[in-house]
């Protein structure tokens, strides 16, 4: 049973709670406006409306036009979309794929698929100790045959931001279209498309305050795509289905709270995290941070404590009411270390006791002194028990 007055929600990169605005926006299509979008009658031209006043929405946001904006299930399929879609058009032009180690598995996944099963050959940039891609190193990369280079725009687990911009200026130099996974930016920092130099981009509902189950992918004008759902003309023939019209008006309107609000809410959560931060640092000994201090999203820290498994001290937070993440959510039942702490050069061991805390809407300071102070009793209990603990090694204990 929790300890804690209240539970503490600090994993909003994983998911975040709907919007009392997205739900409002949502819930006459899921009642008396529930015609379907493709229909002719007036049940179906309200949700046809609705549809292209989201998507008007959406592309202001993006500062892209209306027709670039393609509304997907999920941030998963628009990854797949632009990586498989951008490689099944252009194979006349080659097979070479240029990506990062550190990607969402969605776009990893994406190129193996298209490696393992369709010829296709990939280059895979590293990163520095700091999470951060060399754009020397992309620019090496890009061959004659390159179709497409897909970085994303922040990492979920740790929060650095990639110079987009100057990858960008590379990729149009080279004529090469270039994808980014915006899923964690979208709603934090600015997205104009132009000034970023993407050909595609790609975002999720369900991490800016709108429901699951609803995404979009920014298409340029121009760029080359396969669908790859077939079945009906939706969205212009570029992804068959149904329209999610609740989800797509709910993404919407989360999208353009959002915007609006953005400057003011990344600064009151850049002061939250490194407030925890400093509470964390200053209480515990041993304790590593990982990702870029100043190129880093404002709500995400990823920190590692050594001697111990971050898995005990998630299910240790967890008994006190407060949820953290010990990285991708899609990837959490794994026992393998974080491929993305890997690439950053951390060591396995500290790459085991990471945890990620991400700030979000609802976090107050009194949430973060909690979870400091809840912090510093799991990290004392749990190493005073661990083999590898700074006790069991000055007892005559060995750390290997």
């Amino acid at each position: 049973m929790a300890d804690t007055a209240e539970r503490v929600y600090l994993d909003h990169n994983a998911t975040t709670p709907v919007r009392p605005e997205a739900l409002e926006a949502m819930l006459p299509f899921l009642t008396e406006r529930y015609g379907n979008a493709s229909s002719v009658h007036a049940f179906g031209r309200e949700a046809r409306s609705a549809i292209e006043q989201a998507r008007l929405a959406m592309a202001e946001v993006l500062g892209c036009e209306p027709a670039e904006v393609v509304f997907t299930g999920s941030g998963t399929e628009a990854d797949n979309h632009a990586v498989k879609g951008v490689a099944f058009a252009q194979r006349d032009r080659g097979g070479h794929l240029v990506t990062t180690r550190i990607e969402h598995h969605a776009v990893l996944h994406a190129v193996e698929y298209l490696v393992k099963y369709h010829g296709c050959t990939a280059s895979y940039l590293g990163v520095d100790r700091d999470g951060l891609v060399d754009p020397d190193e992309l620019a090496r990369a890009i061959t004659d045959r390159t179709v497409l280079v897909s970085v994303m725009h922040a990492n979920n687990e740790t929060g650095t931001v990639q110079p987009l911009e100057e990858i960008g200026k590379i990729c149009q130099e080279r004529g090469v279209p270039l994808h980014t996974d915006a899923v964690q930016t979208f709603g934090k920092l600015p997205l104009d498309v132009r000034r970023l130099g993407v050909s595609l981009l790609t975002l999720s509902g369900h991490k800016i305050y709108a429901p699951k189950g609803v995404g979009a992918l920014y298409v340029r004008k121009g760029t080359r795509l396969h669908p790859l759902v077939h079945g009906g003309g939706h969205e212009r023939g570029r992804r068959a289905g149904t329209e999610n019209v609740a989800g797509i008006a709910a993404l919407a309107a989360a999208a353009r709270l959002a915007a609006s609000e953005r400057d003011a809410e990344q600064a009151r959560q850049a002061g939250l995290r490194d407030r925890l931060w400093r509470l964390i640092r200053e209480r515990i000994p041993d304790v590593h941070r990982n990702g870029h201090p100043g190129r880093c999203l404002a709500n995400t820290l990823n920190a590692s404590f050594q001697y111990i498994e971050g898995e005990s001290i998630l299910l240790s937070l967890d008994m006190k009411g407060i949820a953290a993440s010990s990285g991708s959510a899609c990837t959490s039942g794994s026992l393998e270390p974080s491929h993305v702490l890997t690439a950053m050069g951390v060591p396995v061991e500290l790459a085991h006791g990471s945890v990620r805390f991400s700030l979000g809407r609802g976090t107050t300071e009194a949430q973060v002194d909690a979870t400091a102070d809840a912090l510093v009793q799991a990290v004392a209990r749990l190493r005073d028990m661990s083999p590898l603990g700074p006790r069991a090694c000055s007892d005559g204990g060995r750390a290997s």
